[in-house]
């Protein structure tokens, strides 16, 4: 094994230069059989990923598993028509390039680095894996501290697919091994993780010119409109409230009620509340943030849904499932992005007072509406600058495998997953052909008939009057006359 990180990435880019190569049919082999490896192993990688982070394996196999194997399915059918070599159209050629033959290849950016999470570390990890190297790339993937044993997984069962040596490397599951790859000698760069420290990788990546793509925290509102079946929106409230305890980006952390409907809501929330009992998180540090928004939010005069004001436990660190009502845009609850379980409710009147309290918070990740009319839809998707809107439902649709995944202004920006995701693990290169050898710009522009030639395109297509457009052409034919005498 190599010793050192500069040599993973030289290895890494000697692989990538004969894989890049293949065909995409031989690149999309491994990724088949590798579906089926999901498929064959589905509950011991589930047992793996509660050994790492406690979770519910039946929760592993519905939010992690099969839609990854979904993702690998929609790669190997739609692969071939995203990368497809793109023709121009003559009718988009510009005449002083007439005769030519132009289109664009996507092509790999050849090492991509990948700095994964631990709150589903499959999808999120594999997905865009597989998707760089579909797309031609070699990758060096730094799972999180949290979760060496599935990335111990996930290597094996891609080696056991057929992926070529040295294309995938795992590198150490550590903290320190993270800032290591960003100063390697990559082509791009996907992270998962939070805001803090995507601003830290954006900096340090942009003084070296690195492109990324960075997937970042989110502070998730539902809107419920004055239509909706308020039922059904206080389960699928409850259901994005405590998903995977809160250790979701896509959580509901803010409710948006309509203001007729809004004590209902209420209502219905308290209905659905579930037990207080606190629920383990992964870091000590989230349960004591979650304690400090929800006690800001009540000295500030929101109320509890229900239950007892709660108190973060350590060892291991654990938080109850909290609501807060009558909450403000202002309020830190509501404009902090938060990994534990905890939301808070607010009413708004109209359409813009909704949008004036979803927009105070700065993470634009995925948003909800619960409404029956299609128009709403239409009206609240036109200005809802997210990445992903469900429409009467949570989190879940977002997992779809030919729907791109990414975030706006906090949450950070670039997609995964979908098709364009996949095309973001590419660069276009344009390959233009010209035919003949007339080539009067290299004359200089000082040759004959070189000015006549340019202000007569210029008139001929440009001009507004038509008499103007045919002294120009005739103009441009003066000047090839000359170029060629």
């Amino acid at each position: 094994m190599p010793d050192t990180l500069a040599e993973h990435c030289r290895l890494a880019r000697t692989a990538q230069q004969i894989w890049g190569r293949a065909s995409l049919n031989e690149r999309l082999v491994p990724v088949r059989k590798l579906r089926h490896l999901l498929a064959r192993d589905a509950r011991e990688l589930a047992l793996t990923v509660t050994q790492d982070v406690e979770r519910s394996a039946t929760e592993v196999l519905a939010s992690d598993i099969l839609p990854s194997a979904d993702a690998l399915w929609f790669l190997e059918r739609n692969a071939s028509r995203i990368l497809q070599r793109k023709h121009l159209s003559r009718r988009v050629r510009p005449v002083w390039l007439f005769g030519g033959r132009e289109h664009i290849n996507r092509v790999p950016w050849g090492v991509v680095g990948m700095i994964g999470t631990w709150n589903y570390p499959i999808i999120l990890n594999l997905v865009p894996i597989i998707q760089a190297l579909v797309a031609g790339n070699a990758v060096l993937w730094k799972p999180s501290e949290l979760t060496p044993t599935v990335a111990q997984k996930i290597t094996s069962l891609c080696q056991e697919a057929g992926f070529p040596d040295h294309l995938l490397t795992t590198l150490p599951a550590t903290r320190e091994a993270g800032p290591e790859l960003i100063e390697t000698d990559i082509d791009h760069l996907v992270f998962t993780g939070s805001e803090a420290a995507g601003k830290k990788i954006a900096v340090r990546l942009a003084e070296r010119l690195i492109p990324s793509t960075l997937e970042l925290s989110g502070c998730d509102a539902m809107i419920v409109l004055a239509d909706a079946d308020i039922d059904l929106a206080a389960r699928a409230a409850w259901h994005g409230v405590t998903l995977n305890r809160g250790q979701t980006c896509l959580a509901v952390r803010r409710i948006l009620a309509e203001r007729p409907v809004y004590p209902a809501m209420i209502e219905a929330l308290r209905k659905h509340a579930p037990a207080s009992r606190a629920e383990p998180l992964a870091l000590w540090p989230q349960a004591q943030q979650a304690e400090r928004l929800i006690h800001d939010a009540l000295a500030k005069g929101a109320k509890l849904i229900a239950g007892n004001p709660p108190a973060a436990e350590n060892d291991p660190p654990r938080f109850p499932p909290t609501m807060v009502w009558d909450a403000t845009p202002e309020m830190a609850v509501c404009r902090e992005a938060s990994f534990a379980p905890i939301a808070a409710v607010m009413p708004f009147d109209d359409f813009d007072d909704g949008y004036y309290k979803w927009k105070a918070s700065p993470f634009q990740l995925s948003a909800s509406v619960f409404t029956q009319e299609s128009a709403k839809i239409e009206a609240w998707a036109a200005v809802l600058t997210v990445s992903a809107l469900v429409v009467n439902d949570v989190i879940m649709p977002t997992a779809h495998p030919a729907a791109a995944f990414g975030g706006c202004r906090s949450a950070g920006w670039g997609v995964t997953r979908g098709e364009e995701g996949l095309m973001a693990m590419t660069t276009p290169q344009a390959v233009l052909t010209r035919p003949g050898r007339f080539r009067p710009h290299y004359d200089g522009p000082d040759a004959p008939g070189t000015a006549e030639i340019l202000n007569g395109l210029l008139q001929w297509k440009h001009a507004e009057q038509r008499g103007s457009r045919w002294a120009g052409f005739r103009e441009m034919l003066r000047g090839v006359w000359k170029a060629r005498k």
